[in-house]
């Protein structure tokens, strides 16, 4: 039993993914929601009367500004996630935003100096990387039982959205590495401490979406770490099938988490070494509600957050050199129209 008080969240939208990346674990946890906004109302409303939101704001700036609301949610569209980042930071807010934070590196920095003014807390939604999932592929790193690493590969992908789905429109930060690759590219990089450091991008290849000019149906990275360690970080959203794997391979064995992204749906982790194959099971508790208790654990305790401002302003850079790598403009930014929206 805890004794912490209960954070009090203001949600921007009433996109579908919040009920499972916000709401349930708000409930688990015992936090409120004290507000939501939409650009429609009455959409705010039925979000409201379904989930058990306190009230509804009449816009976006006035949740942001709303002086109950202690934590800002951000789950709108790619383009608007920097924009309403930076407004909710202005207001002095704590911001738990949905990947990625930005349109672009040049709008994550401005996050990150809006955040060192604000004094207040970021963080950039990796869920994924608060569940035993991938603490376990760290483990069978950092225990040696996979001795060296010496590849990594992560992939997700997804059938197709409709035609008119916002991930397509370029106006609005869509593509496929904003939306699938963004995980890869994070899970490569969170291997650092067991490859010698950071790694840098050698090569991209993708291929643009029709119809959709400069968004990127599927975008494949080649990367390699300072100790020689390579990786490969590819995404796809008009897939075959469902695919969001990734895959250790070390002097000794390798291990495979078969979905890191959504372990709710699949926590398997298969290892292989010389002694055999085994199968771990490690838990169908989301990942979101991991996510949400080390952000509270961080704001009420003080506990380590991995994720912050610089981390996201990193993941924003790799994206961009992705994105020219292979050929595609970098998202833009929205203009100042964002603030008559909501």
């Amino acid at each position: 039993m805890t004794t912490r008080e209960p954070l009090r969240i203001g949600v921007l939208g009433a996109a579908r993914i919040t009920e499972l990346s916000l709401v349930k674990p708000a409930r688990t946890c015992g936090h409120r929601l004290v507000a939501v906004a939409a650009r429609d109302r009455d959409r705010a409303a039925a979000f409201a009367a379904a989930h058990g939101v306190e009230r509804v704001a009449d816009s976006y700036a006035d949740l942001v500004a709303d002086p109950d609301v202690e934590v800002v949610y951000n789950p709108l569209a790619n383009s608007l996630h920097g924009p309403w980042n930076l407004a909710a930071l202005a207001a002095g807010k704590h911001v738990l935003t949905e990947k990625p934070s930005a349109s672009n590196a040049e709008e994550a920095a401005e996050v990150g100096e809006a955040v060192a003014r604000a004094g207040t807390v970021f963080m950039e939604g990796f869920h994924y990387l608060f569940h035993p999932v991938t603490r376990r592929l760290h483990e069978l790193l950092a225990d040696g039982e996979l001795g060296e690493l010496r590849h990594v590969e992560a992939m997700v992908a997804m059938p197709a959205p409709s035609a008119d789905d916002v991930r397509w429109s370029f106006p609005l930060a869509g593509g496929a590495l904003m939306d699938l690759g963004c995980y890869s590219l994070h899970a490569l990089r969170m291997l650092a401490p067991w490859a010698g450091g950071a790694p840098r991008l050698i090569a991209a290849r993708g291929g643009e979406r029709e119809g959709a000019p400069g968004v990127d149906e599927w975008l494949y990275a080649d990367l390699e770490f300072p100790g020689g360690v390579t990786g490969s970080a590819r995404c796809h959203m008009a897939y075959h099938t469902w695919r969001m794997s990734c895959r250790v391979v070390g002097t000794r064995g390798e291990a495979t988490a078969t979905n890191f992204v959504q372990p709710h749906l699949d926590d398997r982790v298969v290892v292989r070494t010389a002694a055999g194959e085994r199968t771990e099971e490690l838990g169908r508790r989301s990942s979101y509600t991991y996510q949400l208790e080390a952000f509270t654990a961080h704001l009420r305790d003080g506990a380590p957050l991995v994720l912050d401002a610089a981390d996201a302003l990193t993941g924003m850079r790799l994206v961009d050199a992705c994105y020219e790598a292979a050929g595609f403009p970098v998202r833009p930014r929205t203009g100042p129209s964002f603030l008559h929206q909501g």
